[in-house]
């Protein structure tokens, strides 16, 4: 399994409104994620330190199925939905290999 880890920053104009509208967002593009064999779930995390981070990583079997999820025809559209809400940003994203996982 591997999970893919991306870092954003929620604009700096009313980062709580951003933050609902970035989580409803995220909520909706889930089911793009579900028509990808081999998504297994996310997580998104908010930062208590910065109010204006978040952390959004998913989990696939292999980093082909992430490759089948950015080549979805709906993917850019999601992206710039979400970017609306973002501080302009290089990518934070980083490719990790699960070693360990104890969900309960």
């Amino acid at each position: 399994m591997i999970a893919i880890v991306s870092h954003a920053w929620l604009r700096n104009d009313n980062p709580t409104a951003r933050a609902d509208a970035y989580v409803r967002i995220t909520a909706e593009f889930e089911e793009v994620h579900e028509t990808i064999t081999g998504y297994r779930g996310r997580r998104l995390l908010h930062g208590n330190d910065d109010p204006r981070h978040v952390v959004n990583i998913r989990f696939f079997d292999h980093a082909d199925d992430y490759d089948r999820l950015i080549a979805h025809p709906d993917y850019a559209t999601w992206i710039a939905r979400l970017s609306e809400h973002l501080e302009p940003h290089d990518p934070q994203r980083e490719i990790l290999s699960v070693l360990l996982a104890t969900d309960r």
